[in-house]
């Protein structure tokens, strides 16, 4: 009977996949990092890498600020989970010498723009993980690398079921949306009119709601070219079923005064989207933490911008003043 319960007892207590046994092995664009023990110290180079870590449970020592007004580069989503701790933070161009000083046992580079050079450097102060084998600098998708990262720090579980949550999530929002699966969609950075691609992380969440990036677009981009200008004299390209515009909060006197945006049939039949500065850095994140924030505010917005009626407003565009709507005339 002792004997019994002892093993009850021990298929109760959490156990640690074959993943988290270390030594582990991680292959990437430049090699292979090997990592000896789970990392306690660990430098997030990643320009979103630290969303990632701390969606893991992870606070890393050091990371690489990207954009925006928020204390340690975390936005509203990752706050909670970064606490009361205070990481060193980096901006620019990635400073070896600087991380050399921090004694990492653990250095994370996806998404990084990390070039060989770097890698050779930071490599000979620990082990260093770079995006993973045919992907580019930006072309991983965020449940790859959240995993790569789940391997890296010991927490596989966890990885795992933060990824299985969320793909269920998007799951039950492209069930409930049949008319969404096929429906070309773009997202557009408003401020110099540039479409994101299938291979750029914005693309990819678009994708995985079951849109599918314009002919136009996608013949003109690749895995080293996820970002293609689109030229104010020709919006055509960008004329999709839906047309998400990502601003920065400062794009909406251009978007009002691009001439030809309102011949466009995304623009009459108001299935434009204005995406302001917290859903457009939720997107340009896609991570474990800035998803639900993100699905949450956009997929109400989708809905609206594909009821099929133009008279429907988008009220995230009108709200900006974004004005929509109505055929275009030459007054």
């Amino acid at each position: 009977m002792r004997q019994l319960f002892i093993l009850v007892i021990l298929a109760l207590l959490p156990h640690r996949s074959a993943a988290d046994a270390f030594p582990v092995e991680i292959d990437h664009l430049y090699g292979s990092a090997r990592i000896e023990a789970q990392p306690t110290r660990v430098v997030s180079l990643s320009f979103i890498g630290h969303d990632f870590l701390l969606s893991l449970g992870v606070v890393p020592y050091a990371l690489r600020k990207w954009y925006g007004p928020f204390e340690f580069g975390v936005w509203p989503w990752g706050q909670e989970a970064l606490g009361e701790e205070t990481p060193v933070v980096m901006q620019g161009e990635i400073d070896i010498e600087a991380i050399a000083a921090m004694k990492p046992d653990l250095i994370v580079g996806q998404w990084s723009g990390m070039t060989r050079r770097e890698y050779d450097l930071l490599s000979q102060i620990a082990p260093t993980v770079a995006s993973a084998p045919g992907t580019g600098d930006y072309g991983m998708t965020w449940q790859d690398m959240l995993l790569r990262l789940g391997q890296a720090t010991g927490r596989s579980d966890k990885a795992e079921a933060v990824v299985d949550r969320i793909n269920q999530r998007i799951a039950r929002v492209r069930v409930d949306h049949p008319e969404w699966q096929g429906a070309t969609g773009i997202m557009v950075w408003a401020g110099t009119t540039g479409a994101y691609t299938e291979y750029d992380i914005r693309g990819k969440f678009l994708s995985e709601l079951g849109f599918v990036t314009p002919q136009a677009i996608r013949s003109q981009s690749n895995l080293n070219h996820a970002y293609v200008k689109v030229p104010d004299e020709d919006l055509s390209p960008i004329d999709a079923n839906v047309l998400i515009w990502l601003d920065s909060g400062a794009s909406v006197a251009r978007l009002n005064r691009l001439p030809l945006r309102r011949f466009m049939r995304a623009y009459s039949e108001g299935r434009e989207i204005y995406s302001d500065l917290m859903l457009s850095s939720a997107l340009s994140h896609s991570s474990p933490l800035s998803l639900d924030y993100a699905l949450d505010t956009l997929v109400p917005l989708l809905e609206q911008a594909m009821d099929g009626d133009p008279a429907t407003e988008v009220t995230s565009s009108r709200a900006a003043g974004i004005l929509a709507g109505g055929p275009a005339d030459d007054s």
